[in-house]
């Protein structure tokens, strides 16, 4: 644990909130992806079974325990009672093509060849591009409400701040490294650089959020 790990597990929880509030709040998820939120679980869900298994920390467990829960809630709230204002029609990306990728790339590079560290290569690769159907849905429409570009921004800022950290733990750990870790949150980081560019020149001069259509 370091300043910079915890800095993004605050942000990602913070993401988590927002998103949790503005759907209570508004009671639509109206811009939102439910396919996002699907793999989340998913992703969630398969790199979280070590806790059956080891004990870390309280903090580990709790923190794994919020993640599956939220995930899970949230899509609960947008298939059930919120159901009637997703619009599927936005929502379009084929993200069977995002399983399978980061089924094949987790059966082709993980650390070892065990179920656990198979699924966490999974879920890793998998988070990577979970975002891809929001920042398509977003890209579609051409704009989204200020609560759900806070909530899109801290979830890439939490990846963006792991990579800070994975920089500081190769300079004060010895042979540190994670190679599947590393790739994957360089490419995820790098799916939000158009999203970070309008986030910054326009909502925090509190301008309305638009991307090119």
């Amino acid at each position: 644990m370091n300043i910079f790990r915890l800095a993004a597990d605050l942000l990602h929880l913070g993401s988590i909130f927002i998103l949790i509030a503005r759907l209570r709040q508004t009671k639509s998820c109206a811009g939102i992806s439910l396919k996002t939120q699907g793999l989340y679980v998913l992703v969630f869900a398969t790199r979280y079974l070590d806790m059956f298994i080891s004990f870390v920390s309280v903090y580990n467990t709790l923190m794994k325990l919020f993640f599956l829960a939220s995930s899970g809630y949230i899509v609960f709230l947008m298939m059930s009672p919120l159901k009637p204002t997703y619009d599927k029609a936005l929502d379009t990306l084929r993200i069977e093509y995002l399983v399978a990728g980061a089924a094949a790339f987790a059966l082709l590079f993980p650390h070892k060849y065990t179920v656990l560290e198979v699924l966490w290569s999974f879920s890793i690769y998998l988070e990577a591009v979970a975002i891809m159907p929001q920042l398509l849905q977003m890209t579609r429409t051409g704009e989204a409400d200020n609560i759900t570009s806070h909530y899109v921004f801290a979830l890439g800022g939490y990846r963006a701040l792991y990579i800070v950290n994975w920089i500081y733990r190769y300079y004060t750990e010895d042979n540190y490294s994670d190679y599947i870790a590393w790739v994957a949150g360089v490419v995820q980081t790098v799916l939000y650089g158009d999203f970070f560019y309008i986030y910054f020149t326009r909502i925090l001069k509190g301008k309305t959020f638009k991307l090119p259509v």
